[in-house]
């Protein structure tokens, strides 16, 4: 039996280097078939109970049971408590050793100087950078709300080309050198699956089809809120990609996807050409199953990540603010969506949970307005 493998680069891309380049067939091989286990438990982490949380002892964390902090009382949250004054990020980095034993050994515990490898110090900024938007522009202290510590994995196997979240923590490869670089040098990517454990905690998107397709979506978002946010970019001067770092000078591609423009990242004789689709007439209708990305999910994400690309063009200013706002409401507030929601599900969603936060008069409106016209934009009908 398969399970789905919430990792940054799509199985598609993967099994291009196995059929273009003999000597990396070993390492792109044991990318593509590693860590059953490790899929299965991230497919039992990520399944959401029916009273929206885990009992305690599951296997994982609980969802708190405080409301959320008062000062967004119209809000009806996922119960994460706030951030406590003297709350910090509680990060773990653990180096493999080129081995597969997770975690591996401590390299760097929070508050710790600069490790001097790259890779160590990378993820622990990473890490850092994702806590402090959650917890300084949502109030949400960690992935769980109330304080999850983040561990992280670097060095993982040999030539290992992905990142991925495995329902517990963070692992990282070193890439095989020759098409992708080391894996903690995109924060957008550190943020981006960092996220998945966010929605494991929250919405719960089962990761097939559309749900899976916006489960992915939600993590390019985030990615690209903490990669802006770091920057300090507007939503204008931003470049809207995913993984600009992790293509070598070989690849003719500037990142794994573009989420303004999806289906240009990339356009390179052996990976092939950027097949995500930025519009509902262009949708990849594939079976569901893992060895067609369990429907799409990495590829039809281009069109949710659209819809977020007009969206927060469309209100200007900070990405993290108004736009990030109310993906963040959608994905965190309880019964606003079912884990097996679909795009029009989803777009619906995103309109209630403006009305929500912004209520009806003129900013409302405008959130309002700017939302239908961008899921409009991707073919998705928006009440």
């Amino acid at each position: 039996m398969s399970f789905p493998q919430c990792s940054i680069v799509p199985p598609y891309l993967l099994r291009r280097l196995v059929q273009a380049d003999p000597g990396l067939r070993p390492a792109v091989e044991f990318a593509l078939s590693d860590g059953a286990q490790v899929r299965h438990r991230r497919e039992v982490s990520a399944t959401r109970w029916p009273q929206g949380h885990p009992p305690s002892g599951q296997g994982i964390i609980a969802w708190p049971m405080q409301e959320r902090a008062a000062r967004t009382p119209q809000v009806a949250g996922d119960l994460a408590a706030g951030v406590p004054a003297t709350a910090t990020p509680r990060r773990a980095v653990h180096d493999a050793g080129h081995g597969t034993s997770l975690p591996g050994e401590l390299v760097r515990a929070e508050g710790q100087q600069p490790s001097g490898d790259a890779s160590v110090d990378e993820a622990y900024d990473g890490l850092g950078a994702t806590w402090r938007l959650l917890a300084e522009v949502y109030d949400r202290d960690s992935l769980d709300g109330r304080g999850l510590p983040l561990v992280a994995t670097v060095h993982y196997a040999r030539d290992y080309d992905n990142a991925f979240w495995d329902g517990r923590q963070m692992v990282f490869g070193d890439g095989d050198g020759v098409y992708f670089a080391g894996f903690t040098r995109s924060i957008d990517v550190v943020a981006h699956e960092l996220a998945h454990g966010l929605t494991q905690y929250t919405a719960g998107l089962t990761y097939v089809g559309q749900p899976g397709a916006l489960n992915e979506s939600a993590s390019d978002v985030w990615g690209s809120l903490v990669r802006q946010r770091v920057r300090g970019q507007t939503v204008e001067e931003a470049d809207w990609l995913i993984g600009a770092e992790l293509f070598t000078d070989r690849v003719q591609g500037k990142a794994l996807r573009s989420m303004a423009a999806p289906g240009s990242a990339y356009d390179d004789p052996v990976l092939g050409r950027d097949p995500q689709p930025g519009h509902m007439d262009d949708y990849v209708v594939l079976p569901h199953d893992a060895d067609n990305d369990n429907g799409g999910v990495h590829v039809n994400s281009g069109i949710p990540n659209k819809a977020f690309h007009l969206f927060a063009t469309a209100l200007g200013g900070h990405v993290w603010e108004r736009a990030g706002q109310v993906w963040y409401d959608t994905m965190t507030t309880r019964g606003l969506v079912p884990r097996d929601v679909d795009f029009v599900g989803f777009a619906a969603a995103t309109l209630e949970a403006a009305r929500r936060r912004y209520g009806d008069g003129a900013e409302g409106q405008e959130v309002a307005g700017a939302l239908r016209s961008a899921w409009t934009g991707v073919g998705v009908p928006a009440g």
